[in-house]
């Protein structure tokens, strides 16, 4: 179940809470890749949130919607970079893109393994990919008033073993979002505190939000080929085994 773009953007442009969301995700995604330089980034869902800071030294950024999500024009006041498009049919040449960043995408689609295969189809060698869901342990996967509380719910276990299923290589992974899913002014206020609580017992607390990041796994062409058979190496000594000794008559004649 997709949400509505616009109420995506309601929530990460227009409220309190969804801009101290966007805020810290997008913190995260800039400790994995703090830099594009010269590269082409893709988001897929409702990514684009977290792709501003990558659009000034990127070589292309490209902002790809779903269709039973919508699409809206973005950046504001800058050339569009924002697209329309079928859910597993990407608009996108194969192996092109260097970094995938996907949120509010693979948790809402009903074809989750379809996506993620046009999502290793438009990663080029040694692209990344980072996913972003609701985690299941979360307190935003169970309230409603967060685009987390729709789709899917991860645990950090199901994400990277559906990513191996199609050939993906889990390398990092982050929690984030511990601040409760509450627009109240007291848990806005204390908001950083909890991020920070939530850091350093991780291990005990669940934050609301997976991320994981993943590299494209090619692996060797285990198909039929041509053989080629290599010589024996003894050919040296087949005048030595193959001769026969001359007879006396042989030697007469």
């Amino acid at each position: 179940m997709h949400l509505d773009v616009q109420d995506l953007r309601n929530f990460y442009y227009r409220s309190t809470l969804g801009r101290a969301a966007q805020a810290n995700i997008r913190g995260r995604v800039l400790q994995f890749w703090p830099e594009a330089q010269g590269q082409t980034v893709l988001g897929y869902g409702f990514a684009v949130p977290l792709l501003r800071p990558y659009l000034p030294d990127a070589r292309r950024v490209i902002a790809l919607m779903p269709a039973p999500q919508g699409v809206m024009p973005w950046p504001a006041a800058m050339p569009n970079v924002s697209v329309l498009c079928e859910e597993t049919l990407w608009p996108v040449e194969t192996g092109h893109v260097d970094k995938l960043v996907v949120m509010h995408g693979l948790e809402t689609t009903e074809r989750p393994s379809d996506l993620l295969e046009e999502c290793f189809r438009v990663l080029g060698p040694g692209g990344k990919a980072l996913f972003i869901v609701p985690h299941r342990s979360g307190l935003w996967s169970r309230s409603d008033r967060t685009p987390f509380g729709y789709g899917r719910p991860y645990s950090q276990g199901q994400l990277e073993a559906q990513l191996k299923r199609h050939n993906f290589l889990p390398e990092r992974h982050q929690h984030t979002l511990y601040q409760p899913p509450s627009s109240r002014r007291f848990w806005r206020k204390t908001a950083r505190f909890w991020e920070s609580f939530g850091d350093h017992l991780s291990v005990v607390l669940s934050g609301g939000v997976l991320m994981v990041e993943a590299s494209k796994r090619v692996q060797a062409s285990s198909g039929p080929g041509e053989k080629v058979r290599s010589g024996s190496g003894l050919r040296v000594l087949e005048g030595l085994t193959g001769a026969k000794p001359e007879t006396a008559s042989a030697r007469r004649s």
